[in-house]
């Protein structure tokens, strides 16, 4: 069965049973044409496939952590200027709480069939991630009692505090990873891997990995035990290991049709992204970075320099109206660099989850902390090259020649003493296009160091940065004794706000 058919399945509308009382009701209501239930393997399908980022992570995440800037305010307002964006804010909780639903159903029907255990465990692992995501966003979330609304009438849960949700995670990833078993069926309808068991494991302790590092600050000992074991118990290892979501011209990239639509001339590669990369003489910044033409003489902007000397990222601070100030302003906006629309920020760009990249500089941290046996440098080089790798996944120009990596090594080295900035300063440059890990893992480590955004705003205190996302304002109407527990907690639902892993 191909992909376009798992698709089309999972979007089928189940019909909903009105009351009566007729002797023959089951019978006359009963649709002969749709189903009256959906197999749990395309609920699955649905919630890998809807999980790709969203254009708010380019408003957010992206822009904090310096990827990504965008001069004008409005719809555009968020990480770029230091302010509150309600509608914007919002849309990881709308988007992630329906799949969470999803996965609620497949783990209820599937619990107790022993012949569905694989597709058991493999939905509690992107449960997991999917959780992650939420709670590093925003905090205190709904937990235990989420996705459970109908069948177990929970339709206002409970905010679970963040550090019970990691202990939770840590549990619930370790007891997936050993209950996955290739000798038994494989739940094929799977659009990560096609079911397979093997790629599933290591998904599995790749994110265990990740949950555990999170932690290095709020409980290194638990940190260190639980990388231990995802590394002994094997993580990615290769690219073709990668949780990644392939797109089409019919299922698009989000991300890729905000920098394709309307807003295609607002979103620039951010100053401090671009110098790093030309400081280092990095051969990604070729594949990443592009000056197109002015839209206002060239529509199609077909005109387009990819020469990574003549590069130039926009810098935080300034809006439409002041960038002309900025020192080294190239004259108009259009001689800035932005992400090429035609490989990363393509509508048929893949969207990548967890990656052997990202893992292995982890294991460079873990090995540089000395919580896993190993060469750092080693780990550190094989993450960095693994990226450049990965990049050939978007096609065209993106694709990192072998001879280019080679050539960037000879003249890089790890420098243990630098150790752990070098490596989470690689992890943020093999995040981008993933701006919710790229900034989770900024705010654990407080690398890269990025200049502040200086933006002048009533939301956020001089010198401080957007350290969360504010619940949105439903919870505050409809969930308000949960929402003002965790506030009691976590403290006000304000964006300067940390939460529990979040240590100074």
């Amino acid at each position: 069965m191909g992909m376009k058919r798992y698709l089309m399945m999972i979007r089928i509308v189940c019909l909903f049973v009105i009351s009566g009382c007729d002797k023959n009701f089951e019978k006359i209501n009963t649709n002969p044409v749709l189903p009256s239930s959906l197999d749990p393997a395309y609920l699955l399908a649905q919630a890998e496939l809807n999980a790709s980022w969203e254009s708010g992570t380019l408003t957010y995440q992206s822009a904090i952590v310096q990827h990504t800037m965008h001069p004008f305010l409005g719809v555009l307002a968020g990480g770029n200027v230091n302010q509150k964006n309600p509608a914007v804010e919002r849309q990881q909780w709308d988007q992630y709480y329906p799949l969470v639903r999803n996965v609620a159903d497949i783990i209820g029907k599937t619990r107790n069939d022993s012949t569905r255990s694989n597709l058991y465990h493999m939905t509690r692992i992107w449960r997991a991630y999917l959780f992650q995501v939420l709670t590093d966003t925003y905090g205190d979330i709904p937990y235990t009692q989420a996705g459970v609304g109908f069948p177990a009438s929970q339709y206002f849960p409970v905010y679970d505090p963040q550090q019970q949700i990691y202990n939770d995670l840590l549990r619930e990833v370790t007891e997936a990873v050993k209950g996955l078993d290739p000798a038994k069926a494989m739940a094929t309808n799977d659009l990560f891997y096609g079911g397979d068991i093997g790629k599933w494991k290591r998904l599995g302790n790749s994110l265990l990995l990740r949950i555990a590092m999170r932690l290095s600050k709020a409980d290194a000992a638990k940190a260190q035990t639980y990388a231990l074991q995802a590394f002994q118990g094997g993580v990615m290892t290769s690219n073709a290991d990668n949780c990644v979501m392939p797109h089409s011209a019919t299922y698009t990239n989000a991300l890729g049709n905000q920098l394709n639509g309307a807003e295609k001339a607002n979103y620039y590669l951010n100053q401090t992204f671009v110098n790093y990369l030309q400081r280092n003489n990095d051969p990604r910044l070729k594949a990443i970075a592009v000056i197109y033409g002015d839209a206002t003489k060239d529509p199609a902007q077909t005109l387009q320099d990819k020469d990574p000397a003549r590069q130039t990222g926009m810098p935080t601070g300034y809006d439409n109206t002041t960038i002309a100030s900025a020192p080294g302003y190239p004259g108009s906006l259009y001689r800035y660099s932005q992400i090429d629309r035609l490989t990363l920020g393509n509508i048929t760009a893949p969207c990548f989850h967890v990656t052997y990249a990202q893992t292995q500089l982890l294991l460079a941290e873990a090995a540089q902390r000395g919580w896993i046996a190993g060469d750092p440098a080693a780990f550190y080089r094989q993450g960095v090259s693994a990226h450049m790798q990965q990049l050939a996944a978007y096609g065209g120009t993106a694709a990192v020649p072998d001879d280019s990596i080679n050539s960037y090594w000879a003249t890089h080295s790890y420098d243990a003493a630098r150790g752990l900035e070098q490596i989470n300063t690689e992890y943020w440059v093999a995040c981008l296009m993933n701006g919710t890990e790229a900034y989770a893992n900024w705010r654990r480590t407080g690398f890269p160091v990025i200049p502040a955004n200086t933006y002048a705003t009533q939301d956020i205190p001089g010198g401080q940065s957007i350290r969360r996302l504010r619940y949105p304002d439903t919870e505050i109407s409809l969930n308000t004794t949960h929402y003002r527990e965790a506030l009691s907690r976590q403290g006000p639902d304000e964006l300067n706000v940390r939460m529990w892993w979040d240590v100074q």
